[in-house]
């Protein structure tokens, strides 16, 4: 039956899910777990956190499923609750830092593996690479959202633009100016 299940489209597999079908949500929760997780990593910057919060997006996903539009991407309507788990989980960590006078968690970001990348590439692209990693959830969130969707997602603007719920124009904007901020902070690095 799986085999059955991987040949629908996500509306269909969503439908199904509606249904309680916990093999379909487990196709759809495949189909889409890779993206997700390089969607949260890239805006938290945080490589366990970005699990949970996986995580947290797909139980929150199929306890809201009710409220989700088969005729819409699915993909687009996940996305959306993965930068909302985000965000919270900023907030979160900033509340914390606030009362608890915390200083911010380190660690160094660890390098999430690119196909497109062959084992020819040079140490001081990896190095570039990692701090541009560090650079990105520096940047405010309405910057980086629109960056991470179309820079590290792939996500055309306009799709980009569907995901945040503002205009192409204003995700064009942004990730112009997140790529000068970018530029700023790997400057003075």
């Amino acid at each position: 039956m799986t085999g059955d299940l991987a040949k629908c489209s996500d509306g269909e597999l969503a439908t199904l899910a509606l249904d309680r079908s916990s093999a379909a949500y487990a196709v759809l929760m495949r189909r889409h777990e890779t993206r997700i997780y390089r969607l949260i990593r890239s805006h938290i910057g945080k490589n366990d956190e970005a699990l949970d919060l996986v995580q947290e997006s797909f139980v929150a996903a199929w306890l809201a499923l009710k409220s989700y539009d088969p005729a819409r991407p699915f993909g687009t309507w996940l996305a959306r609750i993965a930068i909302n788990k985000s965000r919270d989980w900023g907030r979160r960590r900033a509340v914390r830092k606030f009362f608890t006078f915390a200083v911010p968690l380190g660690g160094d970001v660890l390098d999430i593996p690119d196909d497109a990348i062959g084992p020819d590439v040079a140490a001081d692209d990896r190095q570039r690479m990692a701090a541009v990693a560090r650079a990105i959830p520096q940047l405010p969130s309405q910057l980086k959202e629109p960056l991470i969707l179309c820079a590290v997602d792939g996500l055309s603007q306009a799709d980009a633009a569907a995901v945040l719920g503002i205009s192409e124009k204003a995700v064009e904007t942004r990730i112009r100016r997140a790529r000068v901020r970018l530029t700023e902070i790997l400057g003075n690095a």
